[in-house]
């Protein structure tokens, strides 16, 4: 999958190897989301998804931002109205997408990520930030509730607490403290960005991809659930896991003492 075609014009896709990048393309409006960039992402992750070769996804921006969220102006001049109708047709099937997806996605947050786009941020498996990166819960400034998963999401990593400041204030927290928070599992300067996240990126598509299917799917089902009923789904996808020819490699290559060559199978 690739750009090359003028298959999309809003983004970029570009897969090297196992591992295909997603680039949010309208810099000259902070990656804001237009109906046909949320048309053209879940596309392209749709694509991802059905494509063995790939096996790790990269979700980043180009410019100043990772996404502003949102397109304001584009929302006004193209006369769209209803709110529940967006969420329920752009936003929600797109951080489900993401979040659902049995490949490892990386967000790798370039600048601001704020509204939606923090939604999307957030529902990725993995965050490496630049430190320039900053991230908000901005829906307050414009009089909104939060959307695309960002309440979840928040409450999750952050707790209630910092949620609510969060959603209350509407300021934008740099890297450094959304480091601290737990917001994202690392930062790096700007300049190698691209490379430390090229080698998380690497290092996911050679491993154990299935698996880490199947532990998205254990951690997506806990969220909601009693122990026990944890407990029997794991046992659930632990029956999947132990079946895969990953599995075989994987004991083959402990007892000769190498490293696996996992397939994704």
């Amino acid at each position: 999958m690739a750009n090359g075609d003028g298959r999309y014009t809003t983004l970029l896709a570009e897969r090297e190897g196992g591992v295909l990048t997603i680039t949010l393309n309208r810099p000259e409006v902070l990656n804001a989301f237009n109906r046909t960039m949320t048309s053209e992402l879940l596309d392209a992750l749709r694509q991802a998804e059905r494509d063995p070769e790939v096996r790790c996804v990269v979700i980043t921006g180009t410019g100043r931002a990772f996404s502003a969220g949102e397109d304001l102006k584009g929302r006004q001049e193209g006369g769209e109205k209803s709110f529940i109708g967006s969420l329920r047709e752009r936003y929600n099937p797109l951080i489900l997408r993401v979040r659902t997806m049995e490949k490892p996605v990386i967000a790798a947050v370039n600048g601001v990520a704020a509204g939606a786009g923090l939604g999307l941020a957030l529902a990725c498996d993995l965050r490496i930030a630049s430190d320039q990166a900053r991230f908000g819960q901005v829906f307050v400034k414009v009089g909104l509730a939060p959307d695309s998963g960002t309440s979840l999401f928040l409450l999750q990593l952050v707790g209630l607490g910092k949620a609510l400041e969060m959603a209350f204030f509407g300021d934008l927290v740099p890297a450094d403290e959304a480091l601290r928070m737990g917001l994202v599992n690392r930062v790096v300067p700007h300049a190698e960005l691209a490379a430390a996240t090229r080698e998380w990126a690497q290092r996911l598509a050679a491993g154990a991809t299935r698996a880490m299917g199947l532990a998205k799917r254990a951690f997506n089902f806990a969220l909601g659930a009693s122990l026990a009923a944890v407990l029997e789904y794991e046992a659930y996808l632990q029956e999947i896991a132990g079946h895969t020819e990953d599995h075989r490699e994987g004991v083959r290559a402990f007892l000769e003492k190498r490293e696996p060559r996992f397939q994704g199978r």
